[in-house]
């Protein structure tokens, strides 16, 4: 199941490289978290870790429902171009992506033997980290970019969940403490495109 689930995570994560509408993107950000949620839950019931459950409840409600609903009415009442085509070609992004996966999988092994769980999700976590940088990269507008940078702190959640077999429940508070200030953050850039454009 856990493995399902991290496979899950990376194909929302590389189906949202290639989407070209901004609700579309939000969906591909929001199942991405709804799977990061789930697989919180099954490490936690795994590990009868309380405080991994919680994460995982929490993960769902914030990242899966909470953030994108706001992202979408905040990308409403700004009147930001639901269109956010690519910088990169698609072409190329098809080459970058396996390319991104076997250097980090190489990236990875030197350290297999120091990770509690498997080390293919290591490299995967990794991998998640490079593709949402690639996902802010490759768009002009400030909607996908800061649907990147959600998905580099998933990329991070899931480093830390996998890695060492859960994160210490102050961790995860201080993470979605920074995910609150990063929603402020994004309300005063989305008005600041608003205002410029």
């Amino acid at each position: 199941m856990v493995d399902f689930l991290i496979g899950l995570f990376l194909a929302t994560l590389i189906t949202a490289l290639f989407t070209s509408r901004l609700y579309r993107l939000l969906f591909w950000y929001s199942l991405n978290s709804l799977t990061l949620g789930l697989l919180a839950l099954v490490i936690g019931a795994r590990l009868d870790d309380r405080a991994m459950l919680l994460t995982g409840a929490v993960t769902i409600l914030l990242k899966a429902l909470a953030i994108p609903y706001v992202l979408k009415v905040l990308s409403q009442r700004f009147g930001l171009n639901r269109q956010t085509p690519p910088g990169i070609k698609t072409q190329y992004a098809i080459m970058l992506v396996p390319a991104i996966l076997v250097f980090t999988f190489y990236l990875a092994e030197p350290i297999s033997h120091m990770v509690q769980g498997n080390a293919n999700y290591v490299a995967i976590s990794i991998s998640s980290l490079f593709l949402s940088l690639l996902l802010m990269i490759e768009h002009r507008n400030v909607a996908p970019k800061i649907v990147g940078f959600l998905s580099m702190e998933n990329a991070l959640f899931l480093l830390g969940t996998t890695a060492t077999g859960g994160m210490p429940m102050l961790v995860e508070l201080g993470i979605f403490f920074d995910l609150l200030m990063a929603i402020v953050v994004i309300n005063l850039l989305l008005y600041r495109e608003e205002t410029e454009v």
